[in-house]
């Protein structure tokens, strides 16, 4: 396969049209593992690999800077393998089929895989050189980041001596990332008690609504389903007799719920519809600004006895879902119009004698964090709910005295001619993981211009390439 081979930076493309040659869907990184350790072998650089598929390559320092701290370079190895209806591909046996369209670089009907393989091409590619000025270089290829930053938390950081690093896994060519968000998963189980009720099977659903990432759109007004579910039900409770045949929205913690299904029994089906017709027209009124929509539907169906919620546990539903806590929590006071931290009640589902609200918890702030944690504890513990936490991953706190931001800012305005942006973002980075596990982390984030990343639109821009390649050369060559 050479349809990279025209172009400039021809190192990188090169690694980059080899790496997209090897299958390394999340989950199956054996493949692409192996690739670097061979590459390793054959430049005659020292690897490891552990049990999870990370692997690190150790690049000495060139001539002059033996006496230099080392720079971790990261990025991950695995992709999102996502195709088109119509394609056939197997991603367990074969990489995505590249293309070149002016300017970017795409795959044939799936995603392409720039997401994070380009950061391992240009990592391979400074590797290989040996007419760079460099600090010791350690590169970090991690695993499994896709879906839940497996590898880079399994990562035995003690096998590394830098605390500086350039992680590539960014997305915007004006953009250096300094701080991300921690997390965690929350999870509170309110007990169900079921007893048969007589009436009305109604189906209602309320959906078309935006939902989005929980972190990234969690402070741009987008309704949550799950708890407009709660405020659906309180109005009902108040104004017509119903119990709760079964509720369900949303299946990913990290995600907001764009709809959510509600199945009632009803005494009086006619009176039910016409009162929740009507304030659900409020509802859509109220936020046809912001989610011009959103529909509510209320399908009539069969009379007869069905297993429900008894009036406790009713109570007790509709309650955690009206005044559990959701969306921003608080604003940084630090970096303008950032979110310091939220919580997103992502999955709701009521069971035969649980109902289960799964959050998904953020913070750039680690005690923010835990705080949060600490106050769903104790509301759900008045309702009687076991609660759990999980899946924490640590965040990136913003370091006002960076020596890597200030040496990227600096390298970025004498080559671009402007200042890149400087941001911080309530999602997670690997470098939140890595800085959780090395004392003094100083980092950075940043990468090439891609777009539509995670679809079978995905999209990198070849000339941003260039410019970052060159940039990370810079800055690896003023760490002295």
């Amino acid at each position: 396969m050479t349809v990279l081979n025209g172009l400039s930076q021809k190192g990188v493309f090169k690694y980059f049209e080899e790496i997209s040659a090897v299958p390394r869907s999340s989950g199956n990184t054996e493949g692409i593992a192996g690739y670097c350790l061979n590459f390793a072998a054959e430049h005659g650089l020292r690897a490891l690999k552990d049990d999870a598929d990370n692997v690190v390559i150790f690049k000495p320092a060139s001539a002059g800077y033996e006496n230099a701290d080392p720079v971790i370079l990261q990025g991950h190895l695995d992709m999102v393998c996502q195709k088109t209806p119509d394609s056939d591909i197997d991603f367990l046996k074969k990489g995505p089929e590249l293309f070149i369209d002016g300017d970017l670089i795409g795959a044939k009907n799936t995603t392409l895989g720039a997401d994070n393989g380009i950061a391992v091409a240009m990592i391979l590619s400074i590797l290989a050189d040996k007419n760079i000025n460099h600090p010791p270089i350690e590169a970090v290829f991690t695993s499994d980041e896709e879906i839940g930053m497996i590898g880079a938390s399994a990562f035995d950081a003690s096998v590394l001596k830098g605390k500086r690093m350039i992680n590539l896994d960014s997305e915007e060519l004006e953009t250096v990332t300094v701080s991300c968000a921690g997390g965690s998963d929350f999870r509170a189980f309110i007990p169900v008690t079921r007893q048969k009720a007589v009436g009305t099977r109604i189906k209602v659903t309320l959906s078309g609504l935006k939902g989005g990432h929980s972190g990234i759109c969690i402070n741009e007004g987008r309704q949550n389903a799950d708890m407009l579910a709660g405020r659906f039900l309180d109005f009902a409770a108040k104004h017509t007799r119903f119990s709760i045949i079964s509720v369900k929205g949303g299946d990913k913690g990290n995600a907001i719920p764009s709809c959510c299904e509600m199945e009632l029994c009803c005494e009086d089906a006619s009176d039910f519809v016409e009162k929740t017709k009507e304030y659900a027209e409020v509802i859509k009124k109220e936020l046809s600004g912001r989610e011009p929509d959103f529909c509510y539907c209320a399908e009539v169906l069969e009379e007869g006895e069905f297993d429900c919620a008894d009036s406790k546990s009713q109570e007790r539903i509709i309650y955690a879902l009206l005044c559990a806590p959701g969306g921003v929590v608080e604003m940084s006071a630090e970096i303008e119009g950032l979110v310091e931290t939220s919580l997103n009640l992502g999955i709701l589902e009521m069971r035969e004698t649980e109902c289960l609200l799964s959050f998904a918890l953020r913070s750039n702030r680690n005690s923010a964090l835990k705080f949060l944690e600490e106050k769903l504890m104790t509301f759900f513990k008045l309702l009687n709910a076991k609660t759990e936490a999980s899946g924490y991953y640590p965040p990136w706190e913003f370091n006002q005295n960076s020596e890597m931001r200030q040496i990227y800012v600096r390298t970025f305005t004498e080559q671009l001619g402007h200042e890149p942006k400087v941001e911080a973002i309530h999602a997670g980075l690997e470098c939140g993981v890595f800085a959780g596990k090395i004392s003094g982390f100083d980092g950075i984030s940043i990468g090439p211009q891609l777009y539509d990343v995670h679809t079978v639109n995905e999209r990198l821009s070849i000339s941003s390439v260039e410019k970052i390649y060159n940039l990370v050369l810079s800055v690896l060559e003023k760490c002295y």
